[in-house]
């Protein structure tokens, strides 16, 4: 009896009250998530309505303000077109009601136009992201896409109000007989006889119809229902738009009732955009060598080789437009950098969509292929070494721009390098950071892991009572536990150096990890957190994720997060800190 008895006691798990409570709390989080959501709605309700609008201000005030701006501009220029049309006699009387319409529709159009056309250029947004911070707050980049879109729906809406001014009402009006001498008057002499067709046959008439077809048809092309069924006519049909920018720029150069205004206002957005397009197209030709590895049945690895064997020049957090010219020559789609060392770039692609897919069927897996890349570009997740405090979320493949940073830290420590003061400095200067431009001097990290150690035995109690300067704090949730082997290494390497780093005061690093799926089964769900918080000395690692620390089961409680984060730095004596929060996760579809 017991030798059995002596054989279990070896192969029992202990458990201590701490991790008894966690393992409990963990399944009371893989509970019902719309009852969370009511339960943080309900929180949000009952805060003061002042703190509510605080916050709502901080978050989307900048952008209200830019709106306001838009608005203001769009208005301002309608009704100075509108007024001095009303106060203009003449043209009223040769092309009646219509030339109203037309022409307070036109003012409405300069700046809408404007902006349409300057949020499609991915390199200004690049450029002002790495010069001010407060520009690029203020215009905030992150929405471009959406502004676009609003941007195109009013200019569609005003453009076909410009044109049902004209054709149904100016030209109309102008074109009958008791109107020619009105005609003469505002046109000159030689512009009448003027019928319905010689109106419409004029410069100003026939550009602004075709224009205006372009238009619909791109806008028609660019409907989710085309997207998702066929994304390259989508693609193709924006190549309309350079057309359509050269009919404008000529439409009011006849200058018949005023200076020409519409060429102006379109000059410098419109070079932006055809340099940006012409360039890429260059770049679909200067293709790279890359490898494809399919890591599961979601995801796929793609990695690409610097053709000249030089360092590929990017800031963390940033992405890039790929082509994979045996998918589709003409669709470029973007992906966050997931990883860069030296001559070598890595993306992390999810199977999501018609494209996606076709790079699992038809690219090769450990054979060279060739792809397209334009970038890098600008992301919210480059201005993480702005705060020396951060609170990062990551969402399934969402995690990517945030490993790009972590290998970035674990590359400044290697190479002893400061990256928050070399962001400082490069901002101080008013250019943009970059990993392959400086390579500081800075001692401020200990060269290796042996030399941490040694360091730590050193001054073990001189240094526990020192805050750490920064502080990262990481919440990657994952639907399975397989998910975490994309970046199993990399978060293992991380935690291994995170306990001296934080001793010495350099960066205090917390590496969590969420498993979302839920279990419906109580053993299941117990069984896979015991073999979860299993370790041993020569087995540090969990015999269920892969990773050293251990990870929570279910939806992560940020109300409870953010409340312990912020009493944390209240304890260790910070009264006012600016924390940066950093979220990302897959379109939900």
């Amino acid at each position: 009896m017991d030798g059995p008895i002596e054989t279990a006691q070896e192969n029992y798990i202990p458990l201590s009250d701490e991790e008894v409570n966690a393992f409990f709390a963990d399944l009371d989080g893989d509970g019902d998530g719309k009852t969370q959501d009511h339960d943080d709605a309900e929180a949000e309700h009952r805060l003061p309505w002042r703190r509510r609008l605080r916050a709502y201000w901080a978050v989307h005030g900048p952008t209200i303000l830019f709106m306001a701006v838009v608005v203001a501009l769009q208005l301002a220029i309608g009704l100075w077109q509108l007024i001095a049309y009303l106060r203009n006699p003449l043209a009223r009387a040769a092309l009646g009601w219509g030339v109203v319409l037309a022409k307070t529709s036109a003012g409405v159009l300069y700046p809408t136009l404007f902006f349409m056309l300057l949020s499609m250029s991915r390199h200004l947004a690049t450029f002002i992201r790495g010069r001010s911070y407060y520009l690029s707050r203020f215009i905030n980049w992150d929405l471009s896409q959406a502004f676009h879109i609003y941007m195109s729906v009013a200019g569609l809406f005003f453009a076909s109000l410009h044109a049902i001014g004209h054709l149904t009402g100016s030209f109309l009006y102008g074109s009958r007989p008791a109107q020619q001498d009105d005609v003469a008057r505002v046109l000159g002499p030689e512009a009448v006889p003027r019928p319905y067709g010689r109106y419409a046959r004029s410069l100003p008439g026939w550009t602004g119809i075709a224009s205006l077809a372009m238009f619909w048809v791109i806008s028609l092309l660019s409907m989710p229902v085309v997207r998702k069924w066929k994304y390259e006519i989508f693609q193709l049909g924006h190549l309309l738009m350079f057309p359509m920018i050269a009919l404008l720029c000529a439409h009011g150069t006849e200058a018949l009732l005023q200076v020409p205004m519409l060429g102006y206002w379109l000059v410098f957005p419109a070079l932006l955009v055809i340099l940006e397009r012409s360039w890429r197209l260059v770049r679909g030709f200067l293709s790279v060598p890359a490898r494809a590895k399919v890591l599961d049945d979601d995801t796929l690895l793609i990695t690409c080789k610097h053709p000249k064997g030089r360092d590929w020049r990017y800031s963390a957090g940033q992405y890039v437009l790929l082509q994979v010219p045996k998918v589709s020559f003409f669709q470029w789609h973007p992906f966050t950098i997931s990883s860069c060392r030296g001559d070598i770039l890595q993306v992390h692609i999810k199977f999501d969509g018609d494209w996606t897919n076709s790079l699992r069927d038809k690219l090769p897996e450990d054979r060279d292929f060739r792809i397209g890349i334009d970038g890098p570009f600008g992301a919210p997740a480059q201005r993480f070494y702005d705060y020396d405090y951060s609170i990062i979320v990551g969402g399934g493949i969402g995690i990517t721009p945030f490993s790009a940073i972590i290998t970035d830290l674990e590359e400044s420590y290697t190479e002893r390098r400061d990256p928050w003061e070399e962001r400082r400095r490069s901002r101080s200067l008013s250019r943009p950071g970059s990993r392959s431009q400086s390579r500081p001097n800075s001692t401020t990290y200990p060269a290796s892991d042996e030399q941490l150690q040694i360091d730590d035995k050193a001054d073990m109690t001189a240094s526990r009572s020192q805050q750490p300067e920064r502080r990262v704090d990481l919440h990657w949730t994952v639907r399975e536990r397989n998910n975490l082997l994309w970046f199993s290494d990399l978060l293992n390497r991380a935690v291994d150096g995170a306990g001296p780093l934080a001793r010495h005061g350099n960066l205090d690093l917390n590496i969590n990890t969420h498993i979302t799926a839920k279990r419906k089964n109580i053993s299941t769900h117990i069984f896979r957190y015991l073999l979860d918080s299993y370790r041993t000395p020569t087995a540090p690692y969990s015999a269920l994720t892969g990773l050293k620390q251990p990870s929570h089961f279910g939806r992560p409680d940020f109300d409870a997060i953010l409340d312990q984060h912020y009493n944390d730095l209240v304890n260790a004596g910070i009264k006012e800190k600016k924390v940066g929060v950093f979220v990302s996760a897959a379109s939900i579809k």
